[in-house]
């Protein structure tokens, strides 16, 4: 090689390395973003359309979507991580009392002056704020607690939506003459499903005890103590007593509980609507096999919904791209952002951005949810969006209802000990 090939060569290289550093400090100038939701597929797969859809318009962010367990398990890792400043730039979490519960003063970034605040439904921002400040973002769609039912199996034995327990029990019991087909499904290898029968009976509490979330938040009134709240302890118990109950109940996860639904093996499971998007991608051609009704109490014409806020999203303090991850959280309570959920999983209830609509060809159980909002005074919000207090141990406790190891009155006396810790631990002036 000569001196003069070998300067070219130099240059060159020289030149060529010059590029690389250059290419390889702009790719570190991006900014990397962690996104966690809870494990279940709808979430997951809404999650990542959200991140791509960010991606593409903002090239200079990416986002990793990560999973964690639901129920009280994922409630722990979320503590931990933002106890160790461990925590994804944006995090998906529940609001009302299980987001007071995360200290969001102390760990997460004050949102209350952000663009996006404009277009949130009011009844969604009191339910993540603490002390006049607001601190998450909608995402998802508001959700009915009540029983998802399989209209083909009712149509067959030619059954009516239950207005009553008493005629809910009598169904039940048409199905079970029936042969074949397990009334009642219960999924208790997850441990959080096992909540539905009490939380979802809270509007028949509120509509019996109107004062009950005042009491109950001012150490007044109990589960043990208060009639119509024991009565949603004794739902479950009475389902199990009859033996209508899938036989697996306490292997089975969602998936399997839905895939039972969808295929009508099993004819009710209380749950929350937005597994109506599992059954969408899991099992299409049942879709419309799937109706949906409030969990009915003990008067007709007082029957009505119990209804989940839409979880929010969040920034912890410990995050070391606020301001991207801020970009990110704007653009989730976004009218586009609805679009791009609707269309990765479908919509399993209303939104709570302003402007956001539902396709007109909903699924028949969303559009048996959307007629209780259609009313005036049909639905209520949960519990835990009207009171600070939801003990943890909830979970538990229900599945051991549920599976005939505790009865119904040592297990609200048992929960009403679970509330007393957590109150505690919140501070409240009343408990201590």
């Amino acid at each position: 090689m000569t001196l003069t090939t070998t300067r070219r060569f130099l240059l060159a290289s020289t030149a060529f390395g010059g590029l690389a550093l250059f290419a390889s400090a702009a790719f570190a100038a991006d900014t990397e973003l962690t996104f966690l939701v809870d494990n279940t597929t709808s979430t997951v797969k809404m999650a990542q359309a959200l991140a791509d859809a960010f991606m593409a318009k903002n090239p200079g962010i990416k986002i990793t979507v990560d999973s964690r367990p639901g129920g009280g398990e994922g409630d722990n890792i979320v503590k931990t991580k933002l106890a160790t400043g461990d925590m994804a730039d944006v995090f998906l979490y529940n609001a009302g009392s299980l987001f007071q519960a995360i200290n969001p003063e102390k760990n997460l970034v004050d949102l209350t002056a952000e663009p996006f605040e404009a277009n949130i439904i009011p009844s969604f921002k009191t339910v993540v704020t603490t002390n006049g400040k607001i601190y998450g973002a909608p995402i998802q769609t508001a959700m009915g607690g009540g029983v998802l039912y399989n209209k083909k199996v009712y149509a067959d034995l030619g059954l009516k939506v239950p207005l009553t327990w008493a005629d809910f029990m009598k169904n039940n019991a048409a199905i079970k003459a029936k042969g074949g087909i397990a009334p009642v499904i219960q999924t208790f290898k997850d441990t959080w499903t096992s909540q539905l029968f009490v939380l979802g009976d809270f509007y028949n509490v509120l509509k019996a005890v109107p004062n009950f979330p005042a009491d109950y938040t001012g150490n007044k009134a109990k589960y043990a103590s208060t009639p119509a709240a024991l009565k949603s302890f004794q739902r479950q118990e009475d389902v199990f007593k009859a033996g209508d109950l899938n036989a697996d109940f306490g292997s089975a996860t969602l998936d399997d509980g839905l895939k039972m639904l969808a295929s009508g093996k099993g004819a009710h499971y209380p749950m929350l609507t937005f597994a109506i998007s599992n059954i969408r991608d899991n099992d299409p051609a049942h879709l419309k096999d799937i109706g949906f009704f409030a969990l009915p109490g003990d008067d007709a014409a007082a029957n009505g919904l119990t209804v989940w806020m839409p979880p929010g999203v969040y920034i912890p303090k410990a995050s070391k791209h606020v301001d991207e991850a801020k970009k990110f959280v704007n653009f989730i309570a976004s009218v586009e952002a609805c679009d791009i959920q609707t269309k990765a999983v479908g919509a399993s209830g209303p939104y709570l951005v302003k402007g956001c609509k539902l396709p007109a060809d909903v699924p028949p159980a969303v559009a048996d949810l959307v007629t209780y909002f259609n009313t005036d005074g049909q639905t209520a919000p949960a519990l835990e969006y009207l009171s600070p207090i939801k003990g943890p141990s909830l979970e538990q406790i229900t599945v051991e209802v549920g599976s005939g190891l505790r009865p119904a009155a040592d297990a609200a006396a048992l929960y009403d000990l679970d509330v007393k810790k957590q109150a505690q631990q919140l501070g409240l002036p009343e408990w201590k």
